[in-house]
């Protein structure tokens, strides 16, 4: 499998990126296991997680996605063979976002620690905080990498003006600068990734490593009707779908799916790793099947008709 590198940071990865906020949350330890293994198995290399997953889960205290995963790679000897991805920022018990200093050099060792591990390959802020200057976050950065202890930084959720001043603050005071940026973006969700960060990320050279590359699950297609809701975990948030711009998207993905003869999903990711600007989107399985549709999308080369159909029926 063809591998793309991180930004400028010189790590290479599979050009697909396995979620991991199922871990602990829909998936238990045994299942998480049997995912992860089939995913390296298919050659794939890149995990995200965040230390807050899954907080949201009734019981847990966060934490859980990266502790899952630390047991597997521990248990399977293969941490030299996998590229993690962790974040900090979210709240997870302080009651608010925090991306000082004091707490991303707390929030990294007790990832280390949840992942059993010395390094973390791409360490994210998951969240900006407006009232935190840049320059507080990235000081913090550089001690870590000095340490050793992160590879690479990125960014999330972050505005193009806040992201450009990040990187304008690395480069005056030789900071680490951000490799890569992680926005919500699928082909439903254009618009606040393509109108200014997309450029911007282009024109610094960094990787695009984007979430809700599936809306969800919606553009899978399990979800056309108030009825279908009940199907998941996540069926509850798709009503937001469901008006006549989503379901021209729906239509597009079941005509190109049937022409190309693979899944809604397949097609939808196809439709990310063709934009020039993305690097490896993230998705997150909990089976098999679902898995399988990972793989078959980097298999796939949609032709240009294929993705000016998509392109247009999800125009914004």
């Amino acid at each position: 499998m063809q591998k793309r590198t991180l930004g400028k940071s010189g790590i290479a990865v599979a050009p697909l990126t396995f979620g991991g906020n199922v871990f602990g949350w829909t998936l238990d330890e045994a299942a998480s296991f049997q995912l992860l293994d089939a995913f390296v198995g298919a050659g794939f290399n890149f995990i995200d997680t965040a230390d807050v997953y899954s907080r949201w889960k009734p019981g847990n205290a966060g934490g859980e996605s990266e502790t899952i995963i630390g047991h597997w790679m521990k248990k399977r000897g293969n941490r030299a063979q996998v590229v993690v991805a962790t974040k900090a920022g979210g709240d997870m018990g302080q009651g608010k976002k925090d991306i000082s200093k004091a707490h991303i050099l707390q929030a990294v060792e007790n990832s280390l620690r949840r992942l059993q591990t010395d390094h973390i390959d791409l360490y994210q802020t998951h969240w900006d905080v407006i009232e935190t200057p840049v320059e507080e976050t990235l000081e913090a950065y550089a001690q870590l990498v000095k340490q050793g202890k992160v590879r690479a930084i990125g960014a999330s959720n972050f505005t193009a003006a806040r992201l450009q001043a990040a990187l304008e603050a690395s480069q005056r005071h030789g900071y680490p600068r951000y490799e890569t940026y992680q926005p919500e973006y699928n082909l439903y969700a254009r618009e606040g990734f393509e109108k200014e960060l997309e450029p911007l990320c282009q024109k610094h050279g960094l990787g695009v490593i984007n979430y809700y590359s599936l809306a969800a699950g919606f553009l899978t297609g399990k979800y056309r009707s108030e009825s279908d809701f009940t199907k998941s975990a996540r069926g509850g948030g798709m009503a937001k779908y469901l008006n006549p711009r989503g379901l021209n998207i729906l239509k597009a993905l079941d005509e190109i799916a049937g022409e190309y003869q693979t899944s809604q999903a397949s097609i939808a990711l196809a439709w990310l790793l063709a934009r020039p600007s993305v690097t490896a989107p993230i998705a997150s399985a909990t089976s098999l099947e679902q898995l399988n549709a990972f793989v078959k999308a980097t298999e796939l080369k949609l032709s240009a008709e294929a993705i000016a159909k998509l392109d247009k029926a999800s125009a914004w």
